[in-house]
């Protein structure tokens, strides 16, 4: 009687799969670590006193504090005409900290308003001064009708 060597190399595969996994995982977590960002969600939009209000949460996932943190952010209108821009700052925001700013978007309906542009940064200082890299820290996204991009 004859046995189906699938047994044996399915449990070779099993074997060689964890040890695979378990060679690879710090590397995992390593490069999750390097990856830390700061999270810019448009959460909501809302009319508020003859303005849209934006209500932006920030998710700092770096190590460090933030003193400055100033937003170049360019609102366009459904058909993708540039309607206003605005420099908004987000600091002081702590490492590790989550925190919610609120800022009026002045002369312009929340319906008005087809998308928003992360379009730069007009400054970003920590508390050991001024960075340079920023830019790439800073991670866009949106859970309003409204795309919010880089």
């Amino acid at each position: 009687m004859s046995m189906s060597p699938f047994p044996k190399r399915a449990g070779a595969v099993t074997i060689l799969a964890a040890a695979l996994l378990s060679m690879c995982w710090p590397a995992v977590a390593q490069e999750e670590v390097a990856e830390a960002k700061v999270r810019v969600e448009l959460n909501k939009l809302e009319e508020m006193g003859g303005a849209c209000c934006a209500y932006l949460l920030f998710e700092n996932a770096t190590e460090s504090a933030f003193d400055a943190l100033k937003l170049d952010l360019v609102m366009f209108d459904p058909d993708g005409v540039i309607a206003k821009r605005l420099a908004v700052e987000g600091a002081p925001l702590p490492a590790g900290k989550t925190s919610v700013k609120l800022f009026d978007i002045q002369g312009l309906a929340c319906a008005e308003i087809g998308q928003i542009l992360l379009n730069d940064l007009i400054a970003c200082q920590d508390s050991q001064g001024a960075r340079t890299d920023c830019a790439g820290l800073l991670a866009p996204s949106s859970r309003a009708a409204v795309p919010f991009i880089k």
